[in-house]
């Protein structure tokens, strides 16, 4: 299966880059240009890249541009996506953060409903904001929100998340509640899979998996982990699991990591990916007949 990731680094010199990935000595390395793993579209990067390694799969392509929040680079790669789509022809894309803007998102997914194949979509942080303030929620794959995303995603009426109203509370307890709110109002994907103290997965059918083991409570202040969890379920969707089943995998996955890492609350994201390798190992062998190859 071919992937696409499509992000933004946080350096206003970044240029726009589209070509492959791969992760070397601790760095990210884009052809003549190289990144630092940390928080944001780095961490999933490296995520995805470590776990591709280990399933035996192509790394994925990226396309990224440097963006500190002004909306400038972000705006280079939705271009060259409305340019390129047929060309780039991925199974999957995997977005992440881009400045929303709904105007360009809308030309972007004319765009992917013209390809002859249209490929998964998994949306997490900037991008599935955009993804639900356009009305094409229902027709993405996968949104990976956490408990504050999830509240802007239940409020139907909210047209960018500093909006979300007061009276959607974003506590973890209501989260079920949430999920069904979104999904009556069609402001969610085909799946979802909620980041939090308990990780959830859910669909339009209710909560199809809880994932709350191991917890590792020293992971939660360090930043990235959200961002490794969604590199992690989209190499395993990449690699032919199936949706249901990347993201139950994935969410244990990313936990065991930080179970073997024993992080510290002043831990990096970069420190704990040194751990995925093994936390990889570990689940994937729990699953019998290793690579699933059924249909999403």
């Amino acid at each position: 299966m071919s992937w696409l990731i499509v992000g933004t680094i946080p350096r206003e010199d970044f240029p726009l880059y589209e070509g492959p990935c791969r992760l070397e000595s601790g760095r990210l390395h884009l052809e003549d240009h190289t990144v630092s793993i940390a928080r944001g579209t780095p961490a999933l990067l490296a995520a995805a890249c470590i776990t591709a390694g280990v399933l035996g799969i192509e790394p994925p392509r990226t396309l990224l541009g440097g963006d500190i929040g002004r909306g400038n680079g972000s705006a280079l790669i939705y271009k060259h996506l409305t340019e390129n789509l047929p060309l780039l022809a991925p199974d999957l894309l995997v977005y992440h953060y881009l400045q929303p803007d709904v105007d360009w998102h809308n030309r972007v997914y004319l765009c992917i409903e013209d390809l002859e194949k249209k490929p998964l979509l998994v949306a997490d942080a900037g991008f599935m904001y955009v993804a639900k303030m356009s009305g094409f929620a229902p027709s993405y794959d996968l949104f990976t929100p956490d408990a504050g995303e999830l509240a802007f995603l239940a409020d139907e009426a909210a047209p960018h998340p500093f909006y979300t109203r007061g009276f959607i509370l974003q506590e973890e307890d209501r989260a079920p509640e949430l999920i069904q709110r979104a999904y009556e109002h069609e402001d969610a994907s085909r799946y979802l899979l909620v980041k939090g103290v308990c990780d959830l997965v859910a669909s339009r059918d209710g909560i199809l998996d809880r994932i709350a083991e191991p917890s590792v409570e020293a992971m939660e202040p360090v930043g990235g982990t959200g961002d490794s969890l969604t590199g992690i379920v989209g190499a395993l969707i990449a690699g032919s699991y199936p949706i249901p089943q990347a993201c139950s995998l994935a969410a244990k996955i990313n936990r065991v990591m930080g179970l073997i890492a024993e992080p510290t609350p002043a831990s990096s994201i970069e420190e704990l990916l040194h751990a995925l390798p093994e936390a990889l190992r570990r689940v994937l062998a729990g699953v019998a007949g290793g690579l699933s190859r059924e249909s999403k």
